[in-house]
């Protein structure tokens, strides 16, 4: 019986890890569609968002299945609420994903970033993509370190995130404001992306440590840390 229930955990983790994986796959296909006017891709990433959607149910029913048969304490109640909260950064992030090829849809056939924005919206894109591969890796690893560094790995994403804001903000925009509203949803889909990745790190620091990331004192070693 413990180890069905042991094997019930592990699985949430798992869906998890396939959720953020998903997630970031789908961002990154958004992104191209977004910079291609890729009509195509765009609705595969809309329509892919369902099996994200279905992941998050799925894993929902058998986290409350667990609370209320085996009712879990200490380590494992941890593991079930904090999988609840992160399925929910995952779901919303998978919406931010759809949100941008959403975009790219609704101004085919022309693209919705100005060609002189494309390379930031590139480099959010990818940052959002590999801020999201960094997630995965840290629920699957339960690394407390390496999750600690997705703090400062935001960082970079809010720093395109100002650069695209001043673009919009210079007298020389000539794009007019149905472009400049795209363009500033967009970075915001992408700044928001990035928090939720950052927000699941703290979350897996908060299941093996007990203690949120912003009260750790760094300079000692995490118990429990891998």
């Amino acid at each position: 019986m413990r180890d069905t229930y042991h094997e019930e955990l592990d699985s949430i983790g798992e869906s998890l890890v396939e959720m953020a994986r998903l997630v970031g796959s789908a961002m990154g296909r958004a992104t191209t569609a977004l910079l291609d006017a890729d009509l195509k891709l765009a609705e595969s990433v809309i329509e892919g968002d369902e099996k994200v959607d279905d992941l998050q149910r799925d894993l929902e029913t058998r986290a409350i299945q667990l609370l209320a048969r085996q009712q879990p304490v200490a380590t494992d109640l941890r593991i079930v609420v904090t999988s609840l909260r992160m399925s929910a950064d995952l779901e919303r992030s998978g919406d931010l994903a759809k949100h941008v090829a959403k975009l790219a849809r609704l101004r085919y056939p022309q693209s919705a970033v100005p060609g002189h924005l494309h390379a930031t919206i590139l480099e959010m894109g990818q940052l959002a993509q590999r801020l999201m591969a960094k997630c995965a890796d840290v629920i699957s690893t339960k690394d407390v370190d390496l999750a600690l560094e997705l703090d400062t790995d935001d960082d970079a994403m809010d720093s395109l995130h100002r650069k695209l804001f001043q673009s919009l903000m210079d007298d020389r925009w000539q794009d007019g404001i149905e472009t400049a509203v795209d363009v500033t949803l967009c970075g915001r889909y992408y700044e928001r992306f990035a928090d939720h990745a950052v927000s699941c790190a703290n979350r897996v620091v908060y299941l093996v440590t007990g203690e949120h990331a912003d009260e750790l004192d760094t300079g000692a070693p995490v118990e429990g840390a891998q």
